[in-house]
């Protein structure tokens, strides 16, 4: 045998040997291949119809989503036209109710202040002339009293009922 055969030899077993790995590719690609096929034709028969609906159900719902959306914010911008009037209102009356205490104070302070005078007054103009003329008629008293009791008993010293000496 010579060379030539035996590299033909070789040569057409490589050959065959390559042909079966192809042959076995082959299969395995085709079995990989239905696989695939299957999965796709599954994924087709399940998923995509839910695709669909959810795609349908989007497009029947876009209408009710957008009117949602401009609903919710034609609210929040009325929400927030009444909180800034009801701000303006609350500071409105806090300024008032401020106003009105800051009155109220001034009213007490100027009554009191009256009291306080009429109080002066009084104790000026009666108080004062009561205790005076009080005074004054006690003096008278003890007077009378003094010459009374030397007209009577003629004594030296003044006669001070002990009741009185306490006083």
């Amino acid at each position: 045998m010579d060379h030539i055969t035996i590299f033909i030899a070789v040569t057409s077993a490589a050959v065959v040997i390559q042909a079966g790995i192809l042959l076995g590719m082959f299969l395995g690609m085709r079995k990989t291949s239905a696989k695939v096929e299957a999965l796709a034709e599954e994924v087709r028969t399940r998923v995509l119809p839910t695709a669909d609906l959810v795609q349908s159900t989007l497009i029947e719902l876009r209408p009710k989503i957008e009117s949602i959306v401009a609903d919710v914010s034609e609210s929040t911008a009325m929400v927030k036209a009444q909180m800034k009037r009801l701000d303006a209102t609350v500071g409105d009356v806090i300024d008032r109710t401020r106003l009105q205490v800051i009155r109220a104070d001034e009213l007490v302070n100027r009554t009191l202040d009256q009291v306080e005078d009429a109080t002066e007054m009084v104790h000026d103009t009666v108080v004062s002339p009561v205790r005076q003329l009080s005074g004054l008629l006690k003096g008278l008293t003890a007077a009378v009293e003094f010459l009374i009791g030397r007209r009577r008993g003629g004594g030296d010293g003044v006669n001070v009922p002990q009741d009185e000496m306490f006083i």
